[in-house]
């Protein structure tokens, strides 16, 4: 696998892997927000005891947000959460730890899994992703559709994935934001942002 550097960035913490909580049919969905350079983030999950396992992390005007009820906020159930937002923002997190339950097919959560492989401050291209993934150049597009379906962004970090010619080719969140995390992780030069 190729990756593309720019320099080190912080290694103050890390994680291990994200683990993956499986979503029973009766849990209960919940929503939060968390602030962010980008605007109010919508954290969504299910609940998990005290906390929850995040299904999804939207940005401000991403059209596939999910519906929650208002009734449903739970803003304590996304502490951990909140906290690991605010640490990655300023600079001191480079993995997250938080629970997942994110929804999606078999492929799509297997593409999610492998977005972790890709460190802090490094890129890699679709076809590389595709290739540690053991499928063939011809299914690249279909790793690029479950890439465009994540819905834990900045988590699992799609934003990491670019053209084999280092375009920066979509983001759910706007091409803007996918430079913008790239040059705080530190794999852009600002000059380039």
């Amino acid at each position: 696998m190729t990756t593309h550097t720019a320099g080190s960035g912080p290694t103050t913490e890390t994680a291990p892997a994200l683990p993956h909580v499986p979503a029973t049919p009766a849990a209960r969905t919940v929503r939060g927000t968390c602030p962010s350079p980008f605007g109010e983030l919508l954290l969504t999950g299910v609940k998990t005891g005290d906390g929850c396992a995040l299904t999804s992390l939207s940005l401000p005007g991403r059209p596939a947000a999910p519906a929650v009820p208002e009734p449903d906020r739970a803003e304590e159930a996304f502490t951990q959460a909140r906290r690991e937002l605010d640490a990655y923002f300023a600079g001191r997190l480079t993995r997250f730890s938080l629970p997942l339950a994110p929804a999606g097919t078999p492929f799509q959560l297997r593409v999610w899994q492998a977005l972790e492989d890709v460190p802090y401050g490094t890129t890699t291209s679709y076809g590389e992703l595709a290739a540690r993934l053991g499928l063939s150049r011809a299914e690249t597009r279909a790793v690029g559709r479950a890439l465009g379906a994540n819905p834990l962004l900045l988590v699992r970090p799609c934003h990491r994935v670019i053209g084999a010619d280092g375009s920066l080719r979509g983001y759910a969140g706007g091409v803007e934001r996918k430079a913008w995390l790239l040059t705080h992780e530190g794999a852009l030069p600002p000059a380039l942002a």
